[in-house]
């Protein structure tokens, strides 16, 4: 998604907007640091890194304005690995998967290579593929990614 026209930026907005609510749905809300499946320390919405501290509270006004930074931080850290079109839905599901795996992991991914390649569905379909956390399958990452796969699809019949 290239920004360079009024159109295109509230078209990136609303993508980050749609990547919010699943983020939240899946991430679920905890002010106070604790670690995850993988044992990195964790708070708020997912977030990870920084100030993070397991056993801290992080006030609620923090959560909620550390959220909006970080889904608008990946979704223009995505954006230079994008070089086709993505329909709105579509780029809400990728931003999304960006928070939970990471930026850098997004754009070395297969799936990026399909979506730049013109295959958006199969793009789609590897979200599916990233369903493990320490090298076991997790259900809540398998169902997470359905949900983000089912918005993905969205995009292919606009």
């Amino acid at each position: 998604m290239v920004i360079s026209t009024p159109k295109q930026v509230a078209a990136f907005f609303a993508a980050a907007a749609g990547a919010v609510s699943l983020i939240v749905a899946w991430e679920g809300y905890q002010p106070v640091g604790y670690r995850d499946i993988v044992n990195i320390a964790t708070d708020c919405y997912g977030r990870t890194g920084g100030d993070v501290q397991v056993g801290k509270r992080t006030p609620d006004e923090k959560c909620h304005s550390e959220l909006a930074k970080d889904v608008f931080e990946h979704a223009l850290e995505i954006q230079p690995c994008i070089k086709a079109d993505v329909p709105q839905p579509s780029m809400s599901a990728f931003i999304s998967f960006s928070y939970n795996v990471g930026s850098g992991a997004f754009c070395k991914s297969t799936l990026v290579k399909r979506l730049n390649a013109g295959d958006l569905a199969g793009a789609c379909a590897e979200l599916s593929r990233w369903n493990k956390a320490g090298g076991k399958v997790s259900k809540g990452l398998a169902n997470r990614r359905a949900q983000e796969r089912a918005l993905c699809e969205e995009g292919l019949n606009p």
